[in-house]
């Protein structure tokens, strides 16, 4: 069994998901203004939460990355989730982040999105991390632009249409800026 690492920021607990944050992770994806860019865009019900939950968990296990539960260090309190994914069928690693909407336009996804792609870079020694933001989600687009990301593509997957946004180590020099 790996051992997911917990990272902490100014503000942040990046933990391991795990069953006591089932109760408000369930409650985030049954909110339509939290799902609408994930997915099929529809919320989901305590049982299919559940199974999200249960993926996220075992992607750590799978390959040795995944998402973490986000914390304020000041209080505990579960905000949301970030970290990186590569499912089947994905094009690459992506790194994702979903808030609570009282806990967004705070500046938390930014401040996640940077320990995500700290570790990217510092543990597993990745060359290259995605996110793909649906087209729309002009807030992600933002976040995806602070983190450094580039725009590079657009893509048609999981039925929309997505902006790819590729970030690169700071050790090395993004594709477009080498071409």
């Amino acid at each position: 069994m790996i051992t997911i690492p917990t990272i902490e920021t100014a503000r942040l607990r990046l933990t391991a998901l795990s069953e006591r944050h089932f109760n408000d992770y369930a409650s985030m994806l049954a909110d339509p203004d939290s799902t609408r860019w994930i997915g099929d865009g529809l919320p989901l019900d305590r049982t299919n939460a559940w199974r999200s939950l249960a993926m996220l968990i075992g992607h750590w296990q799978l390959r040795g990355y995944g998402m973490w539960a986000l914390e304020l260090k000041s209080t505990g309190e579960f905000i949301g989730r970030a970290g990186l994914l590569h499912p089947e069928g994905w094009p690459d690693v992506e790194m994702g982040w979903m808030l609570k909407p009282e806990h967004r336009h705070h500046g938390y996804a930014t401040e996640a999105g940077t320990a995500v792609l700290d570790y990217a870079w510092d543990h597993l020694h990745m060359q290259r991390v995605i996110s793909l933001v649906r087209v729309g989600n002009d807030a992600s687009d933002r976040v995806a632009e602070r983190l450094g990301g580039e725009h590079i593509e657009d893509i048609h997957f999981f039925g929309s249409e997505n902006h790819v946004f590729a970030y690169y180590p700071p050790h090395r020099q993004s594709r477009r800026a080498i071409a």
